[in-house]
């Protein structure tokens, strides 16, 4: 006996095979669940994320200012490090001296010494930190994803031929720079950025399909592996 399959059969099957609208399509940056997430959380949420994100614009502009100062001492002042370092802590024990032995004669309060302490916090933030890259340093170069091991390999190198006409502090100035200005220009310029992002991935995947079928496909490998990395 034939089957005949109805419109409304036809219907719903097209109806499942048509794209998704673009308007619904989740942004390059955006958070995995499909809603997305804010800059102002990717970044942590708490003080940091403020002052990278201008909230607080006069003390985003004070740190900006002064690892300015710090960059015109050492690059074009030609000062020294331990030079600095030993004038700082001249001119700090000079003042805490003054308060210490004003408060005496004067009706100020004396120094809180605990208030000039690293918060243990700020310690396991920056060690977890740490170990996060770490972490993440030796996932890449285990081979689990080939296209995130060589787009590493590829910054690397290139980061190591910027190396050769910036000196090391000019680099670190310039990544500040970067870290305080372009997260708070993400924020206000996202749907411009999340679409030249997405057609630059776009690109890239093209380009590296491209490289896995002439270059990685050739090398050799046991059957194994390349049965899995296929599936």
């Amino acid at each position: 006996m034939p089957i005949y399959s109805s419109s409304s059969d036809s219907e719903d099957h097209h109806h499942h095979r048509r794209p998704t609208p673009v308007a619904s399509r989740r942004p390059h940056f955006g958070h995995g669940g499909g809603r997305p997430m804010h800059m102002h959380a990717r970044l942590g949420g708490g003080h940091v994320a403020d002052i990278l994100l201008w909230r607080n614009k006069n003390l985003s502009a004070a740190i900006l200012v002064g690892f300015t100062f710090i960059w015109f001492l050492f690059e074009v002042m030609e000062y020294t490090f331990v030079s600095l370092l030993c004038h700082i802590s001249i001119l700090a024990m000079a003042l805490l001296f003054l308060w210490s032995t004003g408060a005496a004669f004067v009706d100020w309060n004396p120094p809180n010494y605990r208030a000039f302490t690293v918060p243990e916090s700020t310690i396991r933030w920056l060690l977890g930190r740490l170990n996060y890259f770490l972490w993440k340093f030796c996932e890449i170069s285990s081979g689990q994803n080939i296209r995130t091991f060589f787009l590493v390999i590829t910054v690397l190198w290139i980061l190591s031929v910027i190396g050769n006409y910036f000196s090391s502090l000019n680099l670190l100035y310039i990544g500040f720079v970067c870290l305080a200005t372009l997260p708070a220009m993400y924020e206000r310029y996202q749907n411009e950025v999340d679409y030249l992002a997405s057609k630059g991935n776009q690109d890239m995947k093209k380009l590296y399909d491209r490289f896995d079928a002439q270059v990685l496909d050739k090398i050799p490998r046991k059957p194994a592996m390349k049965e899995r990395r296929r599936f």
